[in-house]
């Protein structure tokens, strides 16, 4: 069985300008969550192109997380323990996979589209009559909704923040339908974990995990606003290329070499492979790659 959920998240932003926020606030915040022997070790960062999406970025990521899952799961984990990412990025459209060696029944698969709208679209993702029947939508307010309190901070909370560069915020209950520009992050997220025992206690710690990295994530991309804002996607590259360099002092992992990596690896599974979880067909993609350094934040 599949656990199957909608996660809505609307941004005072556009697509366009989310595009940039994204990526400002992926690499800021891995540099900032990462410490020594803890973080993500991209081992593929490669172009890939789909006959529908158009050309994208193809990347895998083993991430190394042991000490921070509940103890209740450390205490079965081998010591070195890592999840993979698989994730195939066609902005604004992105497909994530997440597996695991030790814990072959796992599986995460999260389908994503940007769209310029308050979350009025009632099926973005083109889900089917079954998928649609099963999921639980979820919308997520990114000023309201209660975070970690480990993670708050006075600066980041967008009720009482305002841009200067934008004058945008803050945020007053309801802003999903008064201002503007606005957009929203369409996230149908399936799960599925077979084992016997575990299954419920596992789905609900996955689901829940997610839920408080989307928050956050977005919530952060919001309050950093002046500092990505005015970047070029070469800008935001670059400061990316910057802060996974640093970050690679804090993670002291071995990247996996590419010529280490099979082509086949590149392609997008086939759902012979995942039943019951929907992937986009098999991607063609050139074997040619480049190593992309360490980072933390596991999701796009």
């Amino acid at each position: 069985m599949v656990y199957t959920k909608e996660y809505r998240i609307c941004m005072p932003l556009s697509v366009e300008e989310y595009q940039i926020g994204q990526l400002y606030m992926i690499a800021r915040h891995s540099h900032e969550q990462s410490e020594s022997g803890e973080g993500v070790e991209v081992v593929l960062n490669c172009p890939c192109e789909h006959e529908v999406h158009g050309k994208g970025q193809y990347t895998e990521k083993r991430i190394h997380l042991s000490s921070r899952l509940p103890y209740w799961i450390q205490s079965f984990l081998p010591k070195v323990f890592y999840v993979i990412e698989k994730a195939w990025n066609y902005y604004p459209y992105t497909i994530t996979e997440y597996t695991c060696s030790f814990l072959p029944k796992l599986v995460i698969n999260i389908q994503t589209r940007f769209e310029n709208n308050n979350g009025s679209n009632d099926n973005c993702l083109n889900l089917n009559e079954e998928e649609l029947k099963n999921r639980t939508v979820e919308t997520i307010d990114i000023a309201y909704d209660e975070i970690n309190p480990k993670h708050y901070k006075e600066e980041e909370d967008l009720r009482f923040f305002q841009s200067k560069k934008t004058h945008r915020g803050p945020l007053i209950e309801g802003w999903q339908n008064t201002t503007s520009p606005i957009m929203c992050s369409y996230k149908f997220v399936q799960t599925s974990f077979e084992v016997w025992g575990l299954q419920t206690k596992v789905e609900e710690l996955i689901q829940k995990s997610i839920r408080d990295i989307l928050l956050l994530g977005h919530r952060q991309a919001f309050a950093w606003i002046d500092e990505w804002y005015g970047m070029s996607l070469v800008d935001v590259r670059v400061y990316e290329g910057e802060m996974q360099r640093q970050t690679n002092v804090k993670v002291a992992d071995e990247i996996v070499e590419p010529k280490d990596i099979h082509p086949e690896a590149l392609r997008t599974p086939s759902t012979s492979n995942l039943p019951e979880i929907p992937i986009t067909p098999k991607t063609p993609t050139s074997p040619s790659s480049e190593i992309a350094p360490k980072s933390w934040f596991p999701w796009s």
